[in-house]
């Protein structure tokens, strides 16, 4: 006894693609999107554009991957860095130089260009302390460039800032640190997500 052969089922109605048509279809073949020549040619554009653009992000997503894995540690130690010195500038927004009361309207330090996060103790004599914001506070560029630091007033303001003790424990012995690129990695992630907080705080 033979089986009985099912029939293919009729394929159902589409809604032509082309914006300025708009008709019900059967399709004739299998991805046809448009109803017929004139309306896949109107679209044709449009759908090059988009591929286009779908091809230039798959582009700019390859060059990033390919950036990231040419960086050297020391990359990744300045952007890190940048990103806890982005946080500390916003999180002292409101508050004058560390080691000179200077406040954004005063002496020519209207932009943020002209403010530093500037490092109790440097990178160089601790780098353990490189990315702890008990350690950096919002400097002017005069007192963090032009004055190295001003570290005399840096202190005794860091001191009504923060409380002797805890200056005590910045100026004390640090167990070295050896920071590994996915802990360095973490870290900007960890100060991007906490500038992004303040900043929504801010706007809110």
């Amino acid at each position: 006894m033979r089986a009985a052969i099912k029939e293919s089922k009729a394929p159902k109605p589409k809604k032509c693609k082309n914006p300025a048509c708009g008709d019900s279809f059967v399709p004739q073949r299998l991805g046809q999107a448009v109803c017929g020549y004139k309306c896949g040619l109107a679209i044709k554009d449009v759908n090059q554009a988009k591929a286009g653009k779908a091809l230039a992000q798959i582009g700019r997503r390859e060059i990033r991957v390919r950036k990231e894995k040419l960086k050297t540690r020391a990359d990744h130690l300045r952007e890190a860095q940048a990103a806890v010195n982005e946080y500390v500038r916003l999180r002292d927004a409101h508050l004058p130089c560390i080691s000179c009361d200077s406040m954004p309207n005063d002496n020519d330090l209207m932009t943020g260009s002209r403010w530093d996060a500037g490092h109790y103790r440097s990178v160089g004599a601790c780098p353990e302390l490189r990315f702890d914001p008990l350690n950096i506070h919002r400097q002017c560029v005069k007192c963090n460039r032009n004055l190295s630091g001003n570290a005399v007033e840096y202190r005794i303001r860091l001191v009504l800032r923060i409380g002797a003790e805890t200056v005590a424990w910045l100026e004390g012995p640090h167990e070295p640190r050896k920071y590994t690129v996915e802990e360095i990695k973490t870290i900007k992630a960890e100060y991007r997500a906490k500038t992004r907080e303040l900043k929504k705080g801010q706007a809110a």
